[in-house]
């Protein structure tokens, strides 16, 4: 199969499985036949309404039909889709809506409350479609999103190299980055997936974790590619995801690493061994988890590493998990661990983990407008991670740490200099080091050390309270440390590896254990 954009993709799979079921929400199925004529009439709503080949339209909508509609048409059209994490606000929203440049912006009217927290004025949006009521939001050429027509629009003639989307992922000492992804790019996660998973045809996939992310849009194009159906969950529950698994006949499923303890952390029931999976994907799951999740809930979990710039490079196979590595380098990839000047590090010793592809476009083109930081993260042709990893004799590779200033908690990755510019805007807040500690989920707790502006005396639940309309929710901290200064290097630079070696201290407030809510 080498046809590596998605409107030739959709074209030739309708074709080929016609009246079978594609993707499935709770709201509505569609076939293989569907999803082709839905992408050429919104492609015709998106054109009449003077959307080109280029033109960015920013999505910010949860798991529901409107976001592949639209996706699919962007594609089909030609214009790039900019997914948004449904949690942005504040300076982090603002930034990706003026980076990108959107001149549409689709929303769905729960999120109406979001577009109080940004300047809608210095933005280059030129309208908005609401998802629902359109009463719920007062912004430029508000209505609601248009229903399909018959007109259809014939589809773009499009190269592999040519934007499907852009992603953005988080800063890691500034603000978040758009990662340009070809149409190539998405098709190479898809197959390589695909092929990790050992997916047949008639596959029954179900995901519950966000569109507006990678892992789950690979999900749709594992079975676009496959001849499978991906069901979309809203979102993911502990309690309701042993009883999707089987009113939906799952045969696959995917989980992130806090998922798990999670999982094993609930009461037994019969449902949790009623579902018929087989396999599920689980990338970031602690080595000690695989094994008690096998045997309690029957199906072992594969280990893998990619990232939003990447692909699927690493991966395992069913049951590798429990000895702690990422898995091996896979066909179609090359990878290296080297040390701060780029040179091949010695066997055994911890590095950097650099990555390049052999087929053309099968990674990220680069981060949206920031030439800078694209030409720094694929400098001497190699995509530099961030993590640390180390080679293993047998040829698999075993993760350390992650060496960017970035955070990570519940499968979402958090800047801490986002973090840091919203308690820096608290006028007590004289300066503010945002670093990750370990949280008893196998992932990182977001905690903040402040110093207090001179003769300030800073309240943390009114600091919570200042952070909650200006961040994601889980970005919020959960501790708070005042401190009288911050560590810092010679040259000025605050030292967070100290503050996260040092870890939750006996002063530090707990806002988990004060009950103060973030959403």
């Amino acid at each position: 199969m080498d046809r590596r954009v998605l409107p030739d993709l959709l074209a030739m799979q309708a074709d080929r499985y016609g009246k079978r079921e594609l993707v499935c929400f709770e709201e509505q199925a569609w076939s293989f036949e569907d999803a082709l004529k839905i992408a050429a009439r919104r492609a015709a709503v998106l054109s009449e309404s003077g959307i080109r080949v280029g033109d960015r339209v920013a999505l910010m909508l949860s798991n529901r039909p409107e976001f592949l509609d639209l996706f699919f048409g962007c594609a089909w059209l030609g214009a790039v889709a900019v997914p948004i994490n449904v949690a942005s606000r504040g300076v982090q929203l603002q930034h990706i809506l003026a980076n990108s440049g959107a001149r549409l912006l689709v929303i769905e009217d729960a999120l109406a409350e979001t577009l109080a927290t940004i300047d809608l004025d210095a933005l280059s949006i030129e309208a908005i479609w609401v998802a629902g009521n359109p009463e719920t939001i007062d912004g430029p050429d508000t209505r609601a999103l248009p229903r399909l027509t018959e007109a259809t629009q014939p589809p773009a003639l499009l190269n592999p190299g040519d934007l499907a989307a852009i992603i953005y992922t988080s800063g890691t000492t500034g603000p978040s980055k758009g990662v340009c992804c070809p149409h190539a790019q998405l098709y190479w996660w898809g197959r390589n997936t695909a092929e990790i998973l050992g997916l047949g045809e008639q596959e029954r996939l179900f995901t519950s974790l966000p569109l507006f992310h990678v892992n789950a849009l690979n999900t749709v194009y594992q079975a676009l590619i496959t001849g499978s159906t991906a069901i979309i969950g809203k979102r993911f529950s502990a309690s309701g995801l042993w009883p999707a698994l089987i009113e939906h006949r799952a045969t696959v499923t995917y989980l992130l690493g806090a998922m798990v303890p999670i999982l094993l952390a609930r009461p037994e029931s019969p449902a949790e061994r009623g579902h018929s999976v087989r396999i599920g994907l689980g990338p970031g799951v602690p080595a000690h988890f695989h094994e008690p999740f096998r045997q309690r809930f029957g199906f072992p979990l594969i280990e893998g590493y990619g990232s939003t710039e990447t692909n699927f490079v690493i991966a395992g196979q069913a049951g590798e998990g429990v000895s702690g590595g990422m898995g091996r380098i896979r066909p179609g990839f090359e990878a290296r661990i080297v040390n701060e000047h780029d040179e091949e590090a010695a066997f055994g010793e911890a590095g950097e983990l650099v990555l390049r592809a052999c087929e053309p476009f099968a990674f990220s083109s680069g981060y949206f407008a920031m030439p800078e930081k694209t030409v720094e993260a694929w400098r001497n042709l190699w995509f530099h991670t961030g993590d640390r990893v180390v080679g293993e004799s047998d040829g698999s590779f075993r993760f350390v740490d992650r060496m960017k200033d970035a955070i990570r908690r519940r499968g979402e990755n958090i800047s801490s200099y986002e973090v840091e510019q919203v308690l820096l805007a608290h006028p007590s807040v004289g300066a503010a080091a945002v670093f990750p500690v370990r949280s008893e989920m196998a992932e990182d707790e977001v905690m903040a050390a402040i110093v207090p502006a001179a003769g300030a005396i800073i309240d943390p639940a009114e600091l919570i309270a200042f952070c909650r309309p200006r961040l994601s929710y889980f970005a919020i901290p959960r501790f708070i440390e005042m401190v009288e200064k911050l560590p810092t290097t010679e040259n000025g630079k605050v030292r967070k590896y100290a503050l996260t070696e040092r870890g939750v201290t006996a002063t530090a407030w707990d806002r988990e254990a004060h009950g103060i809510p973030v959403r």
